[in-house]
């Protein structure tokens, strides 16, 4: 069975504050031993002295500080040996080490599955079930090196598509450069094993190493991983980290869905929404509440869920219930292909009354139904994504015979909302009347000139403690303004 190693046991955030504390206490020129590091600890980061002394153990069984005796040439202690700790040097070439020591997933230390393919370790806990070893074999692949199998697209396209998510990592990164540290820190390394930026992963796209999307992804998630570990999972760094592994998951996803809907989407030429794409997406009419149809194109189906994204300016997408069936779509197109559409409008209009009202439907295929008659070109309003249909269609014939039925409800609803738009406005002013008397009444408690208690009331907003601040505050300002009647 695959065997479970530890890599290291240390907190990597506590590792560094153990560092800094050695830092300065050598800068001291003082020998940094475990009382003076247990006093720095807890006075700077408010951390238990067992925890110190424990952590600082774990640090130096990882190699990460080195604990030396060192005799004390100074005070009450010189000649005596003492027990000192120092930064690891260059004594342990860290660049031979063939995994990480933190688990990919929670960026902790502990017993880790080392991946056989790549330098990845994760925890048994923090893997899919799918993804555990579950026979005896000593052979075991990482989450990542699997799904790299799968060959997506042709380099060449694959670097086209990518292209324009790193652009969008460049404007993230640029954030993450401002706020944090240099990468050839000198305890980097140290912490670090793989290290990755921005303008590396630009780099392997532009010598089109990348195979797949899944090998894309895991380098975004292995920057992600490196900053959590050197600044913190609190940190700023890591949030925008974060920010930006959680936009190149969206970004590819996007991807995946359509590759022709998201190279257009980024090219952005003339009327780029119209184009077709392989394979076709399927065309609806789709209504939201409190909007008329509009037509969209499906870009994914979850059980009876549709994704739609509509047509026109802004390009919104929603998830609709498809509520129609293909058999009633069916039955629905031959009505529509009977000879009765011939007949005149009066005709229509009254076999429009006969009829059953239509179902309330959320989308609609285009597909399926297809109406005998087009309808002619009109003005859409984008902001409200509402469509006037012509005359022609049976949804308005049959609307426009409820038309003198809803006018004294819109009647209603205008009275309504006209009553709840006067009392706010009123309310509004009553709230206003109440602020500026209250600001009055604040300002006449305080003089005018040194903000005591006042006592002597001058005009409508000035009033003093004294005679003193008064004369005086006549004589600067309030001679030319003063309001009171005399």
């Amino acid at each position: 069975m695959v065997r479970l190693t530890k890599r290291r046991l240390s907190d990597s955030q506590v590792v560094q504050r153990l560092w800094n504390a050695i830092e300065v206490i050598r800068n001291q020129k003082q020998i940094a031993n475990l009382d003076r590091i247990t006093k720095f600890m807890s006075r700077l980061h408010s951390m238990h002295p067992k925890d110190t002394n424990r952590q600082l153990g774990l640090a130096v069984k990882d190699g990460l500080i080195v604990e030396t005796l060192t005799v004390g040439c100074k005070g009450s202690k010189a000649g005596i040996e003492q027990e000192g700790y120092w930064l690891p040097g260059d004594e342990i070439d860290w660049n031979v080490e063939s995994h990480d020591w933190y688990c990919m997933e929670c960026h902790i230390a502990g017993e880790i599955l080392t991946c056989d393919s790549c330098f990845r370790v994760y925890h048994p806990k923090c893997l899919p079930d799918e993804f555990r070893p579950q026979d005896s074999s000593s052979h075991w692949q990482c989450q990542v090196c699997k799904s790299m199998k799968k060959k997506n697209t042709t380099k060449q396209a694959m670097g086209r598509y990518l292209g324009y998510i790193v652009s969008r990592m460049k404007e993230r990164a640029s954030e993450l450069g401002k706020k944090g540290k240099e990468s050839k820190h000198p305890m980097y390394r140290r912490l670090v094993h793989t290290p990755i930026d921005v303008a590396s992963i630009q780099e392997k796209l532009n010598e089109n190493k990348y195979k797949s999307f899944d090998e894309f992804k895991s380098d975004a998630q292995l920057l992600l991983h490196n900053t959590i570990l050197f600044y913190g999972a609190d940190s700023d760094q890591a949030e925008v980290a974060r920010a930006l592994f959680k936009d190149t998951c969206h970004e590819l996803a996007e991807l995946q869905l359509c590759k022709n809907c998201f190279y257009l989407s980024n090219s952005r030429p003339e009327n780029w929404f119209c184009y077709p794409c392989v394979p076709n997406h399927e065309l609806v009419w789709a209504r939201m509440k409190g909007f008329g149809f509009w037509p969209a194109k499906v870009m994914q189906r979850q059980d009876n869920q549709v994704d739609v994204r509509f047509f026109g300016h802004h390009h919104q997408r929603a998830y609709f219930k498809l509520l129609l069936c293909e058999k009633e779509l069916l039955g629905k197109q031959k009505s529509t292909q009977e000879p009765k559409n011939k007949k005149s409008r009066r005709n229509q209009h009254s076999d429009a009354k006969d009829e059953e009202p239509e179902p309330e439907i959320e989308a609609v295929s285009s597909s399926q139904e297809i109406p005998s008659v087009p309808p002619q070109t009109e003005k859409v309003s984008i902001a409200t994504q509402t469509k006037k249909l012509s005359a022609s269609s049976p949804r308005m014939l049959h609307r426009s015979t409820q038309t003198n039925n809803d006018i004294p409800c819109q009647n209603m609803c205008h009275e309504k909302y006209t009553k709840i738009f006067n009392d706010f406005k009123e309310r509004m002013k009553a709230e206003q009347k109440r602020e500026t008397e209250r600001v009055v009444r604040e300002a006449l408690e305080k003089c005018y000139n040194c903000e005591e208690e006042a006592m002597y009331h001058c005009c409508w907003n000035t009033s003093y403690c004294s005679i003193k601040c008064q004369q005086e505050h006549w004589h600067a300002e309030h001679k030319r303004t003063c309001r009171r009647k005399r």
